[in-house]
């Protein structure tokens, strides 16, 4: 049995620039579901957030719930005897490593695949989606692809300028670096950057796609 880790307290994610580009750790987060190949019992893995090299987990089996802080290493968390991995932020590994009765160095191991539980529509963030607007002079889109506590996943693309990261997400609006995007109604927005010593504070609108 995994034996509980000390909570050391819930907070925002904060996944490092480099470990989110090479690892994309940001897809470790959320609530994973599925069951043990060899004995067909159901497990959830929770991953509430990242700090750093730790993560807050909890972790049902057998009826119970343990909650604590695990080990993070590129896309890996471990939580005592489990760890799970990801790439592609939807299907994750899960292994389990316990020391059978009677064996004293050699080590069972129990596998499974689980699957991230999808968002319901209801509970998704107003922020996200895509928002795009112009002028003569200035161009700019962003997309809140995901939010998760105060963190938000990112993508834009100002004056010809891409770039994607984590940004910090404020009541209706979300940072990142210099860049600022505020949800004004729904379907209404701004965009705030910096061109050279200007600052420059651009309309954008929600995109929706067009329904047959």
């Amino acid at each position: 049995m995994v034996s509980a880790i000390a909570a050391t307290g819930l907070g925002a994610s904060h996944i490092s620039p480099v470990n989110e580009k090479v690892y994309h750790q940001s897809n470790l987060l959320g609530d994973w579901k599925g069951n043990i190949k060899q004995t067909h019992q159901a497990i959830e893995f929770k991953v509430l957030s990242i700090n750093g090299s730790t993560a807050q987990v909890e972790y049902t089996h057998n009826g119970h719930t343990e909650r604590g802080t695990a080990t993070v290493s590129q896309n890996f968390i471990t939580f005592g005897n489990v760890t799970i991995a990801t790439r592609d932020g939807k299907k994750a590994a899960f292994e389990f490593s316990f020391t059978p009765q009677g064996a004293l160095a050699s080590l069972g191991t129990q596998t499974g695949i689980l699957d991230k539980a999808p968002t319901a529509a209801s509970d998704q963030n107003p922020l996200v989606g895509s928002w795009t607007g112009a002028t003569a002079d200035n161009s700019a889109s962003f997309t809140v692809t995901s939010i998760n506590g105060r963190d938000a996943q990112v993508k834009y693309t100002i004056d010809g300028n891409s770039g994607q990261g984590v940004g910090d997400v404020v009541k209706n609006a979300v940072l990142l670096g210099k860049i600022q995007f505020t949800n004004i109604d729904g379907t209404n927005g701004k965009v705030t950057f910096q061109v050279g010593h200007k600052t420059i504070s651009l309309a954008v609108k929600r995109f929706t796609p067009k329904t047959a």
